[in-house]
């Protein structure tokens, strides 16, 4: 078994702190800066799975100690976000295709039940709102354009369902953050069709929760996962850079 040596996706210039370069912040807030600013640079695209995190540039722009710094990339590898090698240091974790495959295996079950309880229990006409807006948004952002926001705005999707459907333990167990990591790597790949099949999916999970038909959300929800494998097999091999330091 060797070490991969894959390229990652194109890394950008290093700016994705909401934090103004130099600032300091609060011992105690640091290390949820770093994984807080690590997250937003995935989902803005300022950052992309394979890239190498240098300590130097990230405790500079997040202004924060490299005590504070490895704690926070300690946190992000416990959830898959970060990889951390021996010698070579910290990496955005890629998933390979498989890897994607497996994780829509774990998050299927989980957000299906999520949406037939949501549509069980009859939601308030301001949560309906809410998730007939956010379904709206992202059918309407699915061109690629304002990656931060429709990633944000997906979670905010998924967190309403759940709410909704009243099961708290779910949103501890679906792994949401690691889809930010596959929907970075589809981004710069995939083409319009496929952007707007995936986000045409929100609006009619949506539509089966207003109903209050928990077997139409099910469909939906199957249906729209079904549409991301799709996708998953179309992908050319390009958008799925091996993590670097990952065994192969």
């Amino acid at each position: 078994m060797s070490e991969s040596t894959h390229a990652p996706l194109s890394a950008p210039t290093l700016d994705v702190s909401p934090m103004k370069t130099g600032e300091k912040v609060k011992e105690k807030d640091a290390i949820q800066c770093v994984a807080d600013g690590i997250v937003y640079g995935i989902r803005s695209g300022q950052m992309v799975p394979g890239q190498h995190l240098v300590e130097a540039d990230l405790t500079r722009r997040f202004g924060v100690s490299r005590g504070s710094l490895r704690e926070g990339l300690k946190r992000l590898a416990a959830i898959g976000i970060v990889t951390l090698t021996r010698y070579r240091g910290a990496f955005i974790s890629a998933l390979d295709r498989k890897g994607v495959g497996d994780l829509l295996d774990v998050l299927e079950p989980l957000c299906t039940l999520a949406a037939e309880l949501a549509a069980q229990n009859k939601p308030t006409s301001d949560a309906v709102a809410e998730l007939q807006q956010i379904a709206q948004s992202l059918t309407r952002d699915g061109d690629g354009n304002g990656r931060a926001t429709y990633l944000e705005m997906r979670r905010r999707f998924y967190d309403l369902l759940i709410e909704i459907g009243g099961n708290t333990e779910l949103k501890n167990v679906i792994p949401l953050a690691r889809t930010d990591l596959f929907r970075a790597q589809f981004d710069t790949v995939q083409t319009k069709d496929q952007r707007k099949l995936h986000a045409g999916g929100y609006g009619k999970i949506a539509d089966a929760v207003l109903e209050g038909d928990p077997a139409k959300a099910a469909r939906a929800v199957r249906k729209h996962f079904a549409s991301t494998r799709k996708t998953l097999v179309e992908l050319p091999d390009q958008a799925f850079p091996a993590t670097l330091g990952s065994k192969s």
